[in-house]
């Protein structure tokens, strides 16, 4: 099922794949940081990026799991009954 929760999550981590698949955007000298050309420093400052954002996909895609078990909480008690129900006979 696809929701809001899940779309941010693959925009998550679909963003530093698309930035980096895209050279054209970052294949020049200017502007430099501090000596650094931009090609270089573009490519280190995704790191910090994607590392940030994959914190953030896994913080809400876990957050969303903890709500879908928490709403259905009748349900996994009536399957963990009929597990060991039938693992019993």
């Amino acid at each position: 099922m696809v929701t809001p929760v899940r779309v941010v999550v693959a925009l998550c981590l679909a963003a530093p794949f698309a930035a980096m698949l895209w050279v054209s955007s970052y294949a020049r000298v200017e502007p430099r940081l501090i000596g650094i050309p931009f090609f270089y420093w573009y490519q280190m400052a995704w790191v910090v990026l994607s590392t940030i954002l994959t914190m953030a996909a896994y913080q809400l895609w876990h957050r969303e799991q903890r709500a879908r078990k928490a709403a259905r909480p009748e349900r996994s008690a009536q399957s963990e009954r009929s597990a060991k129900g039938g693992a019993a006979k």
